[in-house]
């Protein structure tokens, strides 16, 4: 994550709200969408199980109260930008979390957009090098950027390098994190976002 206040002039191919972005579920498991990368079947597999994860934490997930009094104290217009693909294991984990919260405040607008199509946003938030994602950009009504967050919470971040660093076979790391997501049930990515709120609107009240 990394709290920042810089301008970036981004261009956006179209507006993707969450009922677009569930329709793009949708349009590549009835074969809609047979772009690249949905036309390997392999892919459509990760979707599969991705659209069932995410489909059971939009009916479960619960917004903390300390989550809530972050969002209510949002006082300036943001514009939440998140960057994801259906394909992504973490992002359905989380990515349900952060539409919620966005909708949870009168001054929070989402768009949602593609990591794998134009005009490639993600090329402008890299972590280490790389185009992680899940990643939330925050960005206030002059579009620069208030802070980045992504791609995973910090403690399966962690979780995540020591199991590179394992013996375990590569089933068994994804299946290590999908107990993590399944014990911590979206309460790291509320809080860390929730204290990213926090610190900027101290600085605006500063």
């Amino acid at each position: 994550m990394n709290l920042c206040k810089q301008e970036n002039n981004l261009t956006f191919k179209e507006t993707m709200k969450w009922n677009d972005y569930l329709a793009a579920f949708e349009a590549v498991l009835d074969g809609t969408n047979k772009t690249v990368p949905y036309n390997d079947e392999a892919y459509l597999e990760y979707v599969k199980l991705n659209s069932s994860r995410q489909n059971r934490w939009i009916k479960k997930m619960v917004l903390s109260e300390e989550t809530q009094n972050a969002l209510r104290n949002v006082r300036t217009p943001q514009k939440w930008i998140l960057i994801t693909e259906p394909w992504c294991g973490d992002a359905a984990h989380i990515s349900a979390f952060i539409n919620a919260m966005s909708e949870a405040s009168g001054n929070i607008e989402i768009d949602i957009q593609l990591r794998d199509s134009e005009p490639f946003i993600i090329d402008n938030y890299l972590t280490n090098g790389g185009r992680s994602i899940p990643k939330l950009v925050v960005q206030d009504t002059h579009g620069r950027d208030l802070f980045t967050w992504g791609s995973r919470p910090k403690e399966c971040q962690n979780l995540m390098l020591s199991l590179k660093e394992s013996d375990l076979s590569e089933q068994e790391k994804k299946a290590e994190l999908q107990k993590w997501y399944n014990k911590d049930k979206g309460v790291s990515v509320q809080q860390e976002i929730a204290a990213l709120l926090q610190e900027v609107e101290h600085k605006e009240v500063a």
